[in-house]
């Protein structure tokens, strides 16, 4: 615990008499609301009980079948817990939150993590660390069973406040999962006493990718924010251009993306850093330190190119599409010879990514999904893509502290003053503006000629003061404007029927002749609009070749699908 000395003293001096009351109570009344989704003991499982104290829960987990590793920092509690429990099985470690120093110096992990009465000791500026340290502790799938303590404090023993969104929050930003939250009243009847158990997961794809993920950004070695860079670019892949993906070739399993879009999603990620200032090298202020912030890349910076401008389907002219075709082709040099050269496996020399650098062809006045290939391919493996596509609101927020972290660390080192909150900031990936603006002024020109527009979901005929642009895939789900994702809808339905919904799968069925019409008279059929609907569709739906309306449909339903099994969105269905 981040205890000042004054207070480990005094829970030493104090041990005896604490022990009294610590024993008395039965660990499996503390914990009652952590008991159903402990994981299974026996088979060499481990759990780590940090703040031990004198070991009641300690020796509890040891009878229930795991392997104990106790923590304690105050030698007159480590003491009696050896006199009372002398006979039990558990491994005592001197040691203290925020660090754990010697404990992560055994390089072992935990099945279940147990801090019982220990948060509210550890001051509000050291918690992001702790709670790091308790989450680089755990194995795939563990539980972190946390007690926060509310009520006045002894007068020996300063503490803390303790707040449940302040814990949900430094959890979201390690990829910890919150999967319950208990309140209960002091066992020991004490009436302005009160504790909140939270117990946080540490997801668990079955296949290790998680691990990895963590591993690179919170372990591996560092020199710039690079390694940090090229997992969130390919993050961002695969949550909103999973079709740019290809399997590998011989039936590896693996996925190619193209790495101009990972260039792409790079350049939207630094654009607002290099703005800010925010220094991400080592002695690096500006951009005379980023291998990829060229000629082409200033020219971004000066030219005032909003970081959502760079996404597939949008076209630039001019001295703005030659600086992006220039910053894209120097910063797939920079990735292929720097982080996917450099990120490995742990206790290997295999590379995680293998980049194959191509003749970049592509230009920046156009960015599709052809263009961006013509740069050359980046090989992710398969069971880190999929993590990546399934637990991309876990992995980001992590990704995004450790950036901030590391980005503050480099500022320190120059003496800059960084305003608190403002790396995070800079580092946000901003979506882009809810706006159905295209799409309505595709409605209006279709209502112009004379053409009949109707509901998708009703097949009621629709008006200019009735129509609005449904998000069929709801933004709130998944934040996409294309043009694809845009279909008429009665302002009723829309509004307050499937806000925020998505369609069953009955429901599209029934919407398909609909939405197939919407899509060629609105879209297709117009010769400035076909090539950004064709762009749009190619990189966020899985189509298997030509962008016909009936191959959209059924790559729309498959999305529809994934978004449904992997967030489990509330379905919709018009009665």
């Amino acid at each position: 615990m981040s205890t000042p000395d004054p207070v480990i003293a005094a829970y030493s001096a104090d041990a005896r008499a604490l022990a009294e009351q610590y024993e008395s109570l039965a660990p499996s009344a503390v914990h009652a609301s952590a008991l159903s989704i402990m994981p299974p003991s026996g088979d060499g499982r481990l759990a780590l009980d940090v703040g031990a104290g004198t070991g009641r829960d300690a020796a509890w987990l040891a009878g229930l079948g795991y392997e104990v590793v106790a923590v304690e920092p105050a030698e007159g509690m480590r003491r009696v817990a050896a006199e009372i429990h002398a006979d039990v099985p558990v491994r005592w470690i001197d040691d203290a939150l925020p660090s754990l120093d010697r404990l992560h110096a055994l390089a072992l992990s935990f099945d279940l993590v147990m801090a019982s009465a220990v948060w509210q000791h550890v001051a509000p500026a050291d918690r992001p660390r702790a709670l790091r340290k308790l989450a680089t502790a755990m194995k795939p799938g563990a539980l972190l069973v946390l007690t926060l303590r509310s009520g006045p404090a002894p007068s020996d023993r300063p503490m803390h406040p303790t707040s449940v969104g302040e814990v949900e929050g430094l959890a979201r930003s390690l990829g910890l999962e919150v999967v319950r939250v208990g309140e209960t009243g002091d066992e020991r009847r004490r009436p302005d006493v009160r504790w909140t158990t939270m117990c946080l997961r540490m997801p668990d794809d079955g296949t290790g990718a998680l691990p990895l993920v963590r591993g690179i950004a919170l372990s591996d070695g560092k020199s710039s924010t690079y390694k940090l860079a090229l997992l969130r670019a390919v993050a961002r892949a695969a949550e909103y251009s999973p079709a740019a993906a290809t399997p590998a070739p011989d039936g590896r399993d693996a996925v190619e993306l193209p790495l101009g879009l990972v260039a792409l999603n790079w350049l939207r990620l630094y654009l607002p850093l290099v703005r800010a200032g925010i220094p991400q090298a080592p002695g690096n202020v500006g951009t005379e330190r980023l291998g990829f912030a060229k000629e082409g890349f200033r020219s971004l910076l000066e030219s005032g190119v909003a970081p959502t401008e760079l996404r597939i389907g949008a076209s630039f002219a001019g001295a703005t599409a030659d600086a992006l075709a220039s910053a894209i082709g120097r910063t797939v040099t920079t990735i292929a010879e720097m982080p996917a050269n450099f990120t490995r496996y742990a206790n290997s020399d295999e590379r995680v990514f293998k980049a194959t650098r191509g003749r970049g062809r592509g230009s920046g006045a156009t960015l599709d999904i052809d263009g961006l290939r013509t740069f050359g391919l980046l090989e992710v493996p398969g069971h880190l893509w999929r993590a990546m596509s399934r637990f991309g609101a876990w992995i980001d927020p992590m990704l995004i502290a450790e950036w901030a972290r590391i980005s503050r660390g480099y500022a320190d080192r120059l003496g800059l003053a960084i305003a608190p909150g403002a790396a995070e900031a800079a580092l946000v990936w901003v979506e882009p503006v809810r706006s159905t603006a295209i799409g309505r002024l595709a409605a209006s020109r279709l209502l112009a000629e004379g053409r009949e527009i109707r509901c998708v979901w009703t097949e009621r005929r629709l008006s200019a003061s009735t129509i609005d642009l449904d998000h069929c895939l709801p933004w709130s789900a998944w934040p996409c404007g294309d043009l694809w994702n845009l279909m008429p809808s009665a302002s009723r339905v829309n509004r307050h029927e499937k806000r925020g919904k998505l369609p069953s799968a009955a429901a599209l069925a029934r919407a398909r002749p609909l939405i197939e019409r919407w899509w060629s008279e609105a879209y297709l059929n117009d010769s400035a609009l076909r090539d950004r609907f064709v762009r749009e569709a190619a990189a966020a739906l899985p189509l298997a070749a030509d962008a016909s309306p009936a191959a959209c449909y059924a790559a729309l339903d498959w999305r529809r699908l994934r978004l449904r099994q992997d967030q489990q969105v509330p379905e919709w269905a018009p009665i």
